[in-house]
């Protein structure tokens, strides 16, 4: 995508509260880049239009056989999530690593047609193993609550298996510094479908390598997972720089707490880099199907 307002602070919120004053077709299109002029939201936000750079046929070999009509897992959000006020395709900043392209096709779980309009978004740690706006949370023995040996795995955070469990690691985080990268949101077009460009992840103790998503309709939280990646290939792009100069990853998917086969996503080469496609099969109206 063409990021004519990357870095923008736009917040997930802040797009649902604009809805009221422009009507939402509007709003998402200046987002996803179905128009050409810029509007403002009712909060005197304004966003400029994207292009796409790949089309829904760019991606339909990916999307094809990647998922099922079959509602999404859900996962803990872990301890690092808050609201970036990122509404961009690009969310890479300044982290280098392996070039990814994330491409998510957003779904009904009960009627298997697309969600256009809804927000999705997606964080995860560099390639040393930190988590923009908490990087002294998410650096080894960071973020220890009283009691806790140093060095000792942060409860709930890297190390902790990010909370462990639903409950675990779900609340808001109140981010501890300035940084945004790897982090960002971004409006379904009318095939459901949102592309962000990032780095592959890294890894950190007690965690497979792993991004973490969510995804908002009508602004409320509606799924909340994780993706992650075949160990073929996290081997190849481990061993070249920088992720090289992190070595000691303690865990793979098959000991990972949270990973199940249908958080894989379905990845090709690109060009330098990589691209991965997902199905995502939400709970649009939360009755549980």
């Amino acid at each position: 995508m063409a990021h004519d307002h990357e870095g923008q602070r736009v917040s997930r919120r802040r797009l649902f509260a604009g809805i009221s004053s422009i009507g939402l077709g509007t709003l998402v299109a200046a987002c996803s880049g179905s128009d050409t002029s810029a509007v403002t939201t009712s909060t005197g936000t304004t966003v400029t239009p994207q292009a796409t750079t790949a089309t829904t046929g760019d991606l339909a070999a990916l999307f094809e056989g990647a998922g099922t009509c079959r509602l999404t897992a859900t996962t803990t959000q872990g301890p690092y999530y808050f609201d970036a006020d990122k509404v961009r395709g690009d969310i890479r900043e300044d982290r280098q690593g392996v070039r990814l392209r994330v491409a998510i096709k957003l779904q009904d779980s009960e009627t298997c047609e697309p969600l256009k309009n809804a927000v999705v978004e997606i964080w995860h740690c560099d390639a040393a193993g930190l988590y923009s706006g908490a990087e002294s949370l998410s650096k080894s023995g960071g973020g220890n609550p009283p009691g806790r040996p140093t060095g000792a795995p942060p409860s709930g955070g890297p190390g902790g298996g990010d909370g462990g469990g639903e409950d675990g690691g779900s609340m808001d985080l109140k981010p501890t510094d300035d940084q945004r990268y790897l982090r960002g949101a971004q409006v379904t077009n009318a095939e459901g479908i949102v592309e962000f460009t990032t780095i592959w992840p890294g890894w950190y103790r007690g965690r497979t390598i792993h991004i973490h998503a969510m995804v908002h309709v009508s602004n409320e939280r509606v799924l909340t997972t994780q993706l992650m990646f075949d160990e073929k290939l996290n081997s190849v792009v481990m061993a070249r720089a920088p992720y090289s100069a992190h070595t000691g990853r303690d865990t793979f998917n098959d000991g990972d707490s949270i990973y199940q086969d249908g958080m894989l996503m379905k990845v090709s080469e690109d060009g330098d880099g990589y691209v991965g496609a997902i199905v995502f099969s939400a709970d649009s109206d939360k009755d549980g199907r």
